[in-house]
């Protein structure tokens, strides 16, 4: 790349917009992640515009530069690692938002917080119900590449649920309309729908149309610990079988006792586990559905059981459910997993999680969207120890095969990026990796679209 073709992108876009500064390139390296691959970008850009966005990639395919979304930089599996000599191409300052009461929808550009989302369609009387535990600091735009979930997920859906349309921006920079404001919509093949979840290396989203409900009426919280993991475990299903609660969250006795650490909010540290349930049915319904989840607790062997339908009071256990990620991290370096199962083998892939725990002498915590099997194992280890870190990633790994072989997915919400790449094929299967590459070689043809993320 020589120094001329960068001046160019930068005569057209602003020195503003293009960033070559070291130190704040060195910034733009990693995600959560913090891949250890990591290159160093020739640039970042930060457009404000579809158009500009288009002027990036209509650059990088001329000169065959490799282009790396990256949204608010809280990913977990590697997707918005920079590589070398390539541009990070970030959404931070697209920002713009406009909601619609009457057709219930919002369009937004994907820079802003799922926060920031929730509270500008909020102040129009409507709710947004995606809310993955980082939602005060992760992006809309990070959350469509990934399909992100979240606690409510159980009973409202994922992402792609609330996606009705989307401007993207192709590797050649043709800008293309998916979508739109209507709730049913089949014309043509479901494009909207494959871009979510493609973790940028099919196109760059630069605006999306949200589908917006009424607000969340006030939920009935239901609180259970056990002594034992399979005793919490065995709860889910019979719940599940029954009503769809609006939360059905897991916590082991690792994730407990570090949240008790930050919070002091009394929680059991003996205990072995915690579910925090929730039903958000109006009328009796939602004080009948908390009456079964405790009884249903109780059965399974419940040491103790606590029901609210104090908003305050419920959302106290939701923000320690919530906080357990960063309260684990404090106990040492993090690999994340995000392995999913089918709701009956969740017990088994949990139990499964601890036999590798102690085969390889390491502390590994679980906490789950437990009302659809989605776990996240939180391998804790020091990055200062080679052998601990070789037993870590070992770890990582034998969790993913876990998943695969209980009919799981080495992902559930937060993409494969380039940490889970290499089983990816052993999930999908090798004819539907070779159709997957069909599609990106379609829409990428020269691979320069976060290249080395996903497939």
């Amino acid at each position: 790349m020589t120094t001329s073709a960068l001046s160019a992108l930068i005569d057209e876009l602003g020195a503003g917009v293009v960033v070559t500064d070291p130190e704040i390139l060195a910034s733009y390296r990693y995600d959560w992640a913090r891949d250890p691959d990591a290159g160093m970008p020739l640039a970042v850009v930060r457009p404000t515009s579809t158009e500009q966005v288009q002027t990036v990639l209509r650059w990088a395919s001329a000169h065959l530069v490799p282009v790396v979304p990256r949204g608010a930089g809280t990913g977990l599996s590697g997707g918005a690692t920079a590589v070398d000599g390539g541009i990070v191409l970030s959404t931070e300052k697209m920002r713009e938002i406009t909601v619609d009461p009457v057709t219930r929808t919002a369009v937004a550009q994907p820079g802003l917080l799922n926060v920031e989302v929730k509270k500008a369609v909020a102040a129009q009387g409507l709710w947004y119900p995606p809310d993955p535990s980082s939602y005060e600091i992760c992006s809309i735009g990070g959350n469509i590449a990934t399909n992100a979930g979240g606690l409510c997920c159980v009973k409202y859906g994922v992402t792609t649920d609330y996606v009705l349309g989307m401007q993207v921006v192709l590797a050649d920079g043709t800008a293309v309309r998916l979508g739109g404001p209507r709730l049913k919509d089949v014309a043509g093949l479901s494009l909207t729908k494959l871009f979510v979840g493609s973790e940028g290396t099919l196109g760059v989203v630069t605006e999306v149309t949200l589908r917006l409900l009424p607000p969340q009426p006030t939920t009935a919280t239901v609180v259970a610990t056990f002594d034992s993991v399979e005793a919490a475990t065995s709860s889910v299903v019979a719940i599940t079988g029954k009503i769809r609660p609006s939360m059905l969250e897991f916590m082991d006795g690792v994730a407990i006792n570090a949240v008790e650490d930050k919070l002091r909010m009394g929680l059991d540290r003996n205990a072995a586990a915690m579910m925090v349930a929730a039903s958000d049915d109006r009328g009796p319904t939602g004080a009948q559905d908390a009456e079964f989840m405790a009884q249903v607790f109780t059965d399974a062997g419940a040491t103790e059981c606590f029901s609210t339908d104090d908003p305050v009071e419920g959302e106290a256990f939701v923000a320690a459910r919530r906080l357990a990620i960063p309260a684990v991290e404090a106990k040492g370096s993090l690999l994340l997993e995000d392995v999913g199962v089918p709701v009956p083998k969740l017990a088994d892939l949990v139990g499964g999680v601890a036999k590798i725990a102690a085969d390889a002498g390491l502390m590994i915590s679980v906490i789950a969207h437990a009302g659809d099997g989605n776990t996240h194992p939180l391998i804790v280890y020091d990055a200062g120890d080679a052998a601990m870190t070789a037993r870590a990633h070992k770890a990582f790994g034998d969790i993913m095969d876990l998943a695969i072989a209980l009919g799981g997915t080495i992902t559930g919400e937060h993409g494969v990026g380039r940490l889970k790449k290499p089983w990816l094929a052993g999930q999908l299967g090798p004819e539907a990796m070779a159709l997957n590459r069909r599609i990106k070689d379609a829409l990428d043809p020269d691979g320069i679209l976060n290249p080395g993320a996903l497939i």
